[in-house]
């Protein structure tokens, strides 16, 4: 059984993080921002955008005590200010395994604990339904899909957007 827990990124993650990032098959289920080839460099950069940010929003996700990959929570603003959006990538290594299920329970339960959130959303790509899959047994509802909205490749995919509530019993609505 994989031993999953959150923590926050440490610069000593940053060789482990370019060489697992450094992976097409990555790349091609992230956003344009999110570099290919992924290197070092970036992996320091990111790590030190990440430890100035309070409350922590993004952790290295850890398996059986080793770097696995990343999740975060970024808050809207203005309007939005009560919703965050989830991103998250796992090495290849580790897919399949349910590692992205337990880590984004734990993010969840973080967001809605230590946030002053009331809704998880992202987009997730068409054509990546192992993501897809994990959303929805951590009980994220498939709201919409935006027909050819990403830009990928070269190439127009539809966009499927999922979001989970906090439970109503905590809703705090000043």
């Amino acid at each position: 059984m994989n031993q999953v827990h959150l923590r926050p990124l440490r610069y000593k993650d940053a060789n482990r993080l370019a060489q697992l990032a450094n992976n097409k098959k990555i790349s091609m289920n992230l956003r344009d921002g999110f570099p290919y080839p992924y290197t070092l460099a970036d992996a320091k950069k990111f790590i030190e955008i990440c430890k100035n940010h309070t409350p922590v929003q993004v952790f290295a996700i850890e398996c059986n005590g080793e770097y696995a990959g990343n999740i975060g929570l970024y808050p809207g603003e203005d309007v939005y200010r009560r919703s965050a959006e989830i991103g998250y990538f796992l090495g290849e290594s580790y897919w399949g395994k349910g590692i992205m299920t337990k880590a984004v329970k734990q993010m969840v339960e973080y967001g809605f604990s230590n946030l002053n959130i009331v809704r998880i959303y992202t987009g997730v790509f068409e054509y990546n339904k192992a993501s897809q899959r994990v959303l929805e047994k951590c009980g994220f509802k498939k709201e919409a899909v935006f027909e050819k909205a990403i830009y990928k490749n070269h190439q127009l995919w539809n966009e499927v957007r999922f979001a989970i509530l906090k439970p109503m019993l905590q809703f705090n609505n000043p």
